[in-house]
């Protein structure tokens, strides 16, 4: 099976990719393109599925460069794919051929580019990364490299969206901390349940930093296991794993 590979055109002409799991080489639970090397999955599968996204972007498989992610706000400015894997949740360059990624399977995936001036940026951006301001860090860290929010485009790939996020009052309670109007991303559920419009905060964040366009793909992880992996559908579904979600940009 070929590789399904989700693009927006405001980040044409920019090869650019938010891969699902159609298209590779895993099995079971796996079963697809889990390019997850942290998972539970055979590493030899998982560098042949990465190898094909590598091909993909038309870059060698070492040029197709992750971080380890923690839910932070550690941008990694890269200028070539280092020696060792860092820990960071979003990774910039300038550097031409060098395809910049993140593993998702429910948070956002985030790709950037201010084409022109040559910088683009790819984020992990969960609930927490984003109300801890992981997407403003990595506009200020493409400004460090002559990006200028003003044409910066942003485009959120898959991820879970509202009708499938339910959370607690202690999850409402930590945005309300942060902006009592936060309130307005979150939706009744039943009994003291709320539902978490992440996508949609990741956009409100996005705007309100001053990027010149973003926008949502509006795929659902959750809904849609034929096409994606979910962290929370494998926990509903008792599974004791799951595969990742790769989304990558390149100059």
């Amino acid at each position: 099976m070929t590789l399904e590979i989700l693009t927006a055109d405001s980040l044409s002409p920019l090869r650019h990719g938010f891969f699902t799991r159609r298209g590779g080489a895993s099995s079971g639970i796996f079963a697809g393109l889990n390019c997850g090397a942290g998972s539970s999955d055979q590493a030899e599968i998982v560098a042949i599925n990465r190898a094909r996204v590598a091909e993909a972007l038309e870059v060698r498989p070492e040029d197709l460069v992750t971080v380890h992610q923690t839910h932070s706000t550690e941008v990694a400015v890269l200028d070539a794919a280092p020696a060792a894997q860092l820990a960071a949740d979003a990774i910039v360059t300038t550097t031409p051929g060098l395809a910049v990624a993140v593993l998702t399977a429910d948070c956002q995936p985030v790709l950037l580019a201010d084409a022109e001036a040559g910088v683009v940026a790819a984020v992990h951006a969960g609930w927490r990364g984003t109300l801890d301001g992981i997407l403003e860090a990595t506009l200020e860290a493409m400004e460090s490299r002559g990006g200028r929010r003003a044409e910066t485009t942003a485009v959120i790939g898959p991820t879970i969206s509202q009708r499938a996020y339910e959370v607690g009052p202690e999850f409402l309670d930590a945005f309300l901390a942060e902006d009592p109007d936060y309130a307005r991303f979150f939706a009744g559920g039943q009994g003291d349940r709320m539902l978490f419009d992440l996508p949609a905060f990741g956009l409100h964040r996005l705007r309100a930093a001053g990027v010149g366009a973003a926008e949502w793909t509006r795929h659902c992880t959750y809904s849609d296991p034929d096409r994606f992996f979910s962290y929370r559908r494998s926990r509903h579904d008792g599974q004791a794993d799951y595969g990742r979600l790769i989304s990558a940009v390149r100059l």
